[in-house]
């Protein structure tokens, strides 16, 4: 039996009441949950109060009532404010008045499971009625309420993408002169360095190029929001371009500990697109595999060819060895700024933006960027158990169209 019910002394004393008669009791909190609830657990009766938030009883009667796999299911409504005529009119098979009395609940539900039935009276229509008109109205307030919500909500990511823009270009000002200073000193233009001194300044030197590529991919990012983001078209080859990113990932799986093997490359895969770009979306995905995957595990690599000639498209393949991304996961890492641990304590580094840079550019290549976890098919030779992404862009993309503002 599926009990409705917002009240938890009231559902408690139901619960006791049937189980103690032999039955099965789940229960749910709101008409919303109810309605999920009935859908999924098929329940041989429904028990409804009619004051609920979200929907009230009368609502999700009527909800139940046009479910197919409900038909001939009894639904009773046990309320101390309903009205008996307009529960009976919307669909219900009966009402129990609050409070309960104990000692005959258990039995009077098991008659409506025997098909015991009441029936409105010749007010019903009316009841029915002036019931649908109240559920309209509030159909109207609610699109108002939600309509203002959605013109708060698009001024506020308008704000979050200008904050976003100005930001990055406040933060790339300042680290030019930066940038120019430290290779003047490392190049000795300046005057000759001990090697303690070179020392630290190559480490801060690692530190800054950090830096930067995380300005330029939320230069990127914003650009590809705003619809600013320029794709230039010329020719490449998309063999070379993937061994290109792995040979420039290698240092980083060292300084991990993850053993990155790759297959074959092949070459002479000829495409047209944004390389540079391109190169990039690849970095990324190997980056976040590299982050991902514990010291002394595996992340494999591979390019795959699918289809010919003109239609072609190249794949890019990126499997590891870490824990996987959980189903419910998989939409939301690919948006900007998600992290699937955001706390300050995670043990990875990064803002969330990699994955998201690279699904926005494979989109303006005509591609996608898939994700599966675990892995179907081994890659470089090995079965992992993390998570493969395939980045996957058109041999010949039309003509560029940038992706949509999110």
């Amino acid at each position: 039996m599926l009990h409705i019910e917002d009240d938890p002394s009231n559902r408690l004393l139901v619960r006791k009441l049937l189980v103690a008669a032999g039955h099965e009791v789940v229960d749910a909190t709101t008409g919303l949950d109810g309605v999920r609830l009935a859908a999924t657990a098929h329940p041989d009766l429904v028990l409804v109060d009619i004051n609920l938030p979200h929907l009230d009883g009368y609502e999700v009667t009527l909800r139940l009532r046009g479910m197919p796999d409900l038909a001939g299911v009894p639904i009773v409504a046990v309320t101390a404010e309903g009205d008996r005529q307009t529960s009976l009119a919307v669909g219900a098979d009966g009402f129990i008045a609050k409070p309960i009395e104990a000692a005959t609940f258990a039995r009077t539900v098991e008659r409506f499971l025997r098909g015991h039935r009441e029936r409105a009276d010749e007010t019903g229509e009316h009841r029915l009625r002036e019931r649908a008109e109240k559920i309209v109205a509030r159909l109207e307030r609610k699109l108002g309420e939600l309509k203002e919500a959605n013109t708060r909500l698009e001024e506020m990511a308008r704000l979050r993408r200008e904050f976003l823009q100005n930001m990055t270009h406040e933060l790339a000002t300042p680290l030019t002169p930066v940038v120019g200073y430290l290779h003047l000193l490392l190049s000795e233009e300046l005057g000759p360095l001990t090697p303690l001194q070179r020392r630290g300044l190559t480490s801060v030197e690692a530190s800054t190029n950090r830096l930067r590529e995380l300005i330029d991919t939320l230069l990127d990012v914003s650009a590809l929001e705003n619809g600013q983001m320029h794709f230039y078209v010329r020719d490449y080859d998309f063999g070379k371009l993937a061994a290109r990113a792995i040979d420039d990932a290698r240092a980083a799986a060292t300084n991990g500990q993850v053993t990155l093997e790759a297959e074959a490359i092949p070459t002479g895969l000829d495409a047209v697109g944004d390389p540079d770009k391109l190169r990039r979306a690849m970095a990324h995905v190997l980056d976040n595999a590299l982050k991902f995957t514990p010291r002394g595990k595996h992340v494999g690599v591979g390019v795959r060819v699918l289809g010919k000639g003109a239609n072609a498209s190249f794949a890019f393949v990126v499997a590891d060895d870490g824990p996987g991304v959980a189903p419910d996961q998989i939409a939301r890492i690919l948006e900007p700024f998600y992290q699937v641990d955001g706390s300050p304590t995670r043990s990875h580094g990064g803002v969330g933006l990699g994955l998201a840079f690279a699904h926005r550019v494979v989109l303006a290549h005509a591609g996608s960027l898939d994700v599966q976890s675990p892995p179907a098919e081994p890659v470089a030779g090995r079965t992992l158990v993390g998570t493969a992404v395939t980045l996957r862009v058109e041999r010949r993309p039309p003509p560029a169209t940038p992706p949509p503002k999110r």
